[in-house]
């Protein structure tokens, strides 16, 4: 029985190491994303910043030819978030004109309604409103970047595992 566990695992551990190339792979993807996620908190405040005025630079492109999904990704956010711009409605005055919104910045959408009176449209931006969800969710967040973490050692523990037993078993592979 322990020797066909043994067999299985082996097998097993042998088409992992395959696709992850034994351990080394693995171990550079796992640095290069720890090293991505300190990054990344180092310099919060910086990718805050960029982050803010690439949305504010893509907002220029809303409704423009070629760029349907932008504008479809604009209208999904500020419909389903109840958001309206990048920090408020005014950041849509330098690409639709002063007092003009696209109309999924209306409380009530109805055709033509970001042309009319501004109390009728969202207040917040979406930038603050998607990040104070996303702090929201840093629990489920954390916890799944947390399970990618123990399968990717988990994997490295296997490969060396398997390294180990095939070594031990005197089967060397030959290049």
């Amino acid at each position: 029985m322990a020797r066909g566990c043994l067999c299985c695992l082996k097998y097993l551990m042998f088409l992992f190491n395959l696709i992850f190339w034994f351990f080394i792979v693995l171990l550079i993807i796992f640095f290069m994303e720890l090293i991505l996620i300190i990054l990344f908190f180092v310099y919060k405040t910086e990718v805050a910043k960029y982050a803010r005025e690439d949305l504010k630079d893509g907002l220029e492109f809303y409704g423009t030819d070629g760029n349907v999904g932008l504008t479809n990704a604009w209208n999904i956010i500020q419909t389903e978030y109840k958001c309206c711009g990048v920090d408020n409605s005014t950041d849509w005055d330098v690409i639709m004109g002063s007092n003009t919104v696209p109309d999924s910045c209306c409380q009530e959408s109805s055709p033509s309604c970001g042309g009319g009176s501004p109390s009728n449209w969202f207040v917040p931006g979406c930038y603050n409103t998607i990040e104070a969800l996303l702090e929201k969710q840093t629990a489920v967040i954390g916890s799944t970047v947390m399970s990618i973490v123990v399968i990717q050692i988990l994997g490295m523990a296997f490969s060396m595992t398997l390294f180990h037993q095939i070594s031990r078993s005197g089967k060397k592979y030959k290049a």
